[in-house]
Formats: structure tokens, sequence, C-alpha cells
């Protein structure tokens, strides 16, 4: 009798430890880089609000943890045989945060909103390949014109200027998530506070505190919401690195997207797996203002480039993480053959400086007659200390440099706006993998990231061509011509490929890394 008491006793703290197991809360606490500027994802730009997006979000297509396009709200898909139009199915369970269904009209609505010129979308132009999108963007025809169509509530219908090779890639990107129609219309603008959000994505928003975090929770909603381990998403702004190490060493952070390279040793000795280093799509540069007196010389801006020493950039102040960049397009992309690499990639460094020197006394330039820029830079240990090694690198040449700190935010708002500087630090991260989604930078026409102001005829000339041809080997050397030029030209000064950097602790499992660097928070979980 008294075994039989322990016994169910037993049994039944056992059952009431398994259930408050079961009913624990799995938050997942989440470096972020920055504050997003927006969470309206047709007007978004940055990496950083992307991480947040696909979290509240999906697309017609969504990533998989291995950064892999795989199917979201559309469960397949066709292409006619001129390869101009897409069919898409919409799964049938597919619903917004509030129980909605999402349909093909939704669609619809989103991508002809991006496309309003009213909507101010930075990113429109990523998806000019759809039928009549540039010509809606600029005002010249109406939004009905786009050639988008709800053909019923599953099935959508998208039509293109002509076939596109990357196109369903592109509707992964933040840019192809939907917007919820009637709180759009409801809310305007305003959409995107908490109190009005409706997503249809893992997560929905519940909180955004500027300099403290963004809080989502879990979409009962979400389709597959029955396979998401996490329940609560808070996604903190890191701009300083050295402090979100010691924020993720104390156990404050499951994961951070970026680490600083003044400790990279460190890290590699002390944190072992948690510190993780990968292949990445992207090209870190600076940004000359065209529009500048000096900066106008081309003499100017190629011995600039020339004596920068991108070795010891990338191996000295990256600590190895970074691989130095002579092209813009970074290499191993799809789609291309070899990068155009700049002609003096080879040179030795002392030649290269010589010859330098000799450009800016051409220009009027040199110790005599100093040449002075400012350097703007986004916060960041990492950035000020690869502008103060350029600051030195120049200084030879008789160039003096004074540098501008602003936030992430600040710093972005300034390029856009299309405000005053000399030489502005950036960095693009691919959004698939194609040499157009680096090279469309700089077309005259796209405000949004062509921050160096170059406008060149030849060169648009050049992107519509390749736009125009099917023909992938004879379009990537149409692309080729065009990364040639503008290496001549030089509106950005490429300086490093990009290698990601993610600390992650032993607690989260799937976290994947990827070419892309994307980890949607619904494949991963947490071990408490």
């Amino acid at each position: 009798m008294i075994k039989s008491l322990r016994t169910t006793a037993l049994a039944a703290a056992l059952m009431a430890a398994t259930s408050l197991t079961a009913m624990a809360e799995v938050v997942y606490h989440r470096g972020n880089t920055a504050d997003p500027e927006t969470l309206d994802q047709h007007k978004t730009s940055t990496v950083y609000e992307a991480h947040i997006l696909r979290d509240l979000y999906e697309g017609l297509v969504a990533y998989s943890s291995a950064g892999k396009i795989i199917p979201g709200v559309a469960t397949d898909w066709s292409l006619s045989n001129d390869g101009t139009v897409y069919t898409f199915n919409l799964r049938d369970n597919a619903k917004w945060s509030n129980g909605d269904p999402v349909t093909a009209g939704d669609f619809v609505f989103s991508l002809q909103r991006i496309m309003t010129p009213d909507t101010g979308a930075k990113y429109a132009n990523i998806l000019y390949p759809i039928k009549n999108a540039e010509a809606v963007n600029k005002g010249d025809k109406k939004p009905e014109e786009l050639g988008v169509k709800a053909v019923n509530d599953t099935t959508l219908e998208i039509t293109l200027e002509e076939p596109t090779p990357y196109f369903v890639d592109l509707l992964a990107h933040q840019t192809g998530l939907p917007v919820h129609p009637a709180t759009v219309d409801a809310h305007g603008t305003d959409f995107v506070k908490p109190e009005n959000f409706v997503s249809n994505g893992a997560y929905t928003l519940v909180e955004f505190i500027p300099n403290a975090h963004v809080k989502a929770t879990k979409n009962a909603h979400f389709h597959d919401a029955g396979n998401v381990n996490i329940d609560t998403v808070f996604y903190y702004p890191t701009e300083d690195r050295g402090a979100a190490l010691r924020r993720f060493q104390a156990g404050e952070l499951h994961t951070n997207d970026d680490a600083p390279t003044e400790q990279v040793a460190f890290m590699r000795e002390e944190l072992g797996d948690k510190f993780r280093v990968a292949p990445y799509l992207g090209t870190y540069y600076y940004a000359l203002n065209h529009e500048d007196e000096a900066l106008n010389n081309p003499d100017v801006r190629r011995a600039l480039s020339m004596s920068i020493d991108r070795e010891f950039l990338a191996e000295e102040i990256w600590g190895g993480v970074m691989v130095a960049g002579y092209s813009f397009v970074p290499p191993g992309i799809g789609n291309y053959g070899e990068s155009a690499y700049a002609d003096y990639k080879d040179m030795d460094q002392i030649d290269r400086e010589d010859k330098a020197l000799e450009l800016l006394e051409n220009a009027g330039f040199g110790p005599d007659k100093p040449l002075q820029l400012t350097i703007n830079y986004n916060t960041s240990e990492n950035h000020k200390n690869t502008a103060v090694a350029i600051a030195d690198m120049w200084k030879p040449l008789g160039v003096e440099i004074s540098m501008v700190n602003t936030d992430t935010k600040t710093h972005y708002a300034m390029l856009r706006d299309r405000q005053d500087f000399d030489i502005a630090r950036a960095g693009w991260i691919g959004d698939y993998s194609d040499p157009q989604n680096f090279l469309f930078m700089v077309e005259s026409d796209n405000t949004g990231f062509n921050y160096a102001r170059y406008e060149n005829p030849e060169y648009d000339a050049l992107m519509d061509k390749a736009a125009a041809t099917v023909d992938l080997e004879v379009r990537a050397g149409i692309l080729r011509q065009a990364e040639e030029m503008f290496m001549r030209d030089l509106p950005f000064v490429p300086l490093m490929y990009y290698g990601s950097m993610n600390l992650v602790s032993d607690k989260v499992s799937g976290f994947e890394d990827n070419l892309l660097n994307v980890h949607p928070s619904r494949w991963m979980s947490i071990s408490q």
C-alpha cells in the first residue's frame, strides 16, 4: 500500500513536471545589428530589417534553414513556354494572424502598392522584371496595369517583360512579402504599429521599443505553426559588436549577426564552434560622391582606389574573416564568369602607391597641396578601424581625412536622401546569386542605392541590353562589360568581399551557415 502511494505520487510529480516543461515559453534572444528604420516591407532596404520581416511575413516562396528557395504561400508554380508567365498555386490553409485567409488578391494589392510612386519604395526596382512595373513605378502607367492577376483566390498569375532566370529568387526578398490589404486601408502607414499589425508569417509583431528591442510572438494561424519551436523572439540592436560579444558570453544573447573583428583571435580560441565564419555573397565598399569637385576627376578616384592595401584590411583589420576585393561583383556568383577585376590587382603595392601619387599630382594635389576629404561611416569599431587604416594609407599621398560617425539609421538615411558627403562606407549583400543584383545599384535612375550619383548612359544601356537578353552566356558577357565600365569609373571603390560572422550559442539548433546568411527563426529551437 505504501509502495503504491509512493509510486502514484512519483507519477503525479513527473506528469506535473512534464506539463510545466511543455508549457514553458521558449524565448530566443537575437542580436540584430541595429534598429529597423521601418517594418514596412515596401520601404525596407537593409539586411537587419530583412531578418525581422522574414520572420513576420511569408511570401510566395521562402527560405529554408540552408538558405535555399522553398515553397511559401505558394505550394508550387509553373512557367509558360516562352518564359514570361508564372502561375502560382497558393495553399488553401494560409492565413493572416487575425484569421483572414491569404489570397491571390492580397499579392496583387501588395505588388501594386510597392510599385505605386506615392509609396516611395526604395527597392521597387528589384521587381522591375514584372510587366509594366517600371512604368507604374515612374508614374507612366496605372497600378492596375501591372502584370499581376488573381485568377481566383488561390491562383496568382505574374507576367514578365521578358524571361528572367532569377525571378523566383527575387520573390524571396522582403519586397516580395505581402501586406494585409484591409489593415493598410484602415491605418495607412501606421499598419506597422504593433497595435495594428497583421502578418502571415511564423511570428507577429507585439512590441517595438527603439534602442531596446523588437518583440515578436508565434502566429497561431501560421500554416506550419505546429513545427515552429520558438514562442517569442526578441531582436536587439547590437551596433556595438564588443558589447554584443560580452552579452553573448554572459548568456544574454543566443545569437548575434556580427562580431568585433579586433577580437577574432580571442573568439576563435575561447568560443570555438560558437564563433561561426562562412562565405557570404557580399561586397564592402566606399561610395565616392561624383558631384564632389575633386572626386569628379577619374584620376583622383583611381588614385584613391589603387593606394588601398586591401590585403592588409582583410587580414589585419578584419582578422581574416574578409577577402581582399578588386571587383564589385563577388567571385563565385551565379550566371556569370570571372568578375571584372581592377587592372592593378596584381601590381606590387609600392608600385601602386607610386602610380597613385603621380595621378594625384597630375590632378593638382600632393603633399604641398593636400586633398581634404571626409569619410562617413556608421557606428562600428570594425568600420572605424577600417577608415583609420585607409586614412593612414592615403596620408603619404597628401590626402587629409576627417571622419564622421553616425548610427546606422542616420548614416543610410543620409545616403538615400542625397545629403552632402565625400566618401561613405557601405556594404551590399546579394539578394540572389546573379551579377545584376550588384550592378543595378548604380543605374542612373536608381536613386535608392546609387549613393555615388553616378550617371552614365552607356552603362545604363548595357544594363538594359542585358535585361533583354535571354541567352545566359551572352547576357553574362554584357554584364561583364558593364562591370568593366564600373571598375573604370569607380562610383564605388570595392574593398573586400564579405565573410559572415555569427555568434551562435550551443543551446541553439537549426542555425545553418549559408551563402546568403539568412536564418529564419522558424527553423530554430532553443534548449532550456
